[in-house]
């Protein structure tokens, strides 16, 4: 009797909180122009959220400040529970080209760019943030996609963003 309470118990917590049953992200793609993330698993997109960019979204992000996200593949490297915005997973950028394209221009490359969620204490207003393109430079989601991303997305998983 105790055995099957257990599954059943195992099995509501899976049905009612699909991220934690999730399949294995190995890739998290970004479409840019689509303003669209998804998570890959095997080669199948398992999920997929609407997004929000910088203020100035087309192209490469060049230098500090230029409010573009960064095109190419990056690492998702660490996370932080306590970010400004709802959690925030970070996006290995700048990497080694990255740096010597920004010397060559003599800018700085910028950094810290992130996947987060809403500005802290405005997540009952993800949805309208949503409609524009209002980060500087980072992918935010609404928070309850951040809640799943942050589940489904091991530190060190592929992340590539593309137009």
């Amino acid at each position: 009797m105790r055995r099957t309470v257990s599954w059943a118990i195992c099995a509501f917590i899976l049905l009612a909180f699909p991220a934690l049953a999730a399949e294995k992200v190995d890739l998290v793609r970004v479409h840019k122009a689509e303003r669209w993330l998804e998570l890959i698993g095997d080669g199948k997109v398992v999920r997929s959220y609407g997004i929000a960019l910088g203020g100035a979204p087309v192209g490469h992000k060049h230098q500090e400040g230029d409010q573009r996200t960064p095109e190419g593949r990056y690492i998702l490297d660490w996370r932080n529970p306590n970010s400004i915005a709802y959690k925030s997973i970070h996006v290995s950028y700048p990497n080694a080209g990255d740096l010597a394209a920004a010397k060559r221009r003599n800018v700085d490359a910028g950094g810290m760019i992130m996947i987060h969620g809403q500005p802290n204490g405005f997540g009952w207003w993800g949805w309208l943030l949503q409609l524009v393109d209002w980060t500087d430079g980072c992918i935010a989601v609404t928070d309850s996609d951040m809640d799943e991303i942050w589940a489904m997305v091991a530190d060190g998983t592929s992340i590539e963003i593309g137009q």
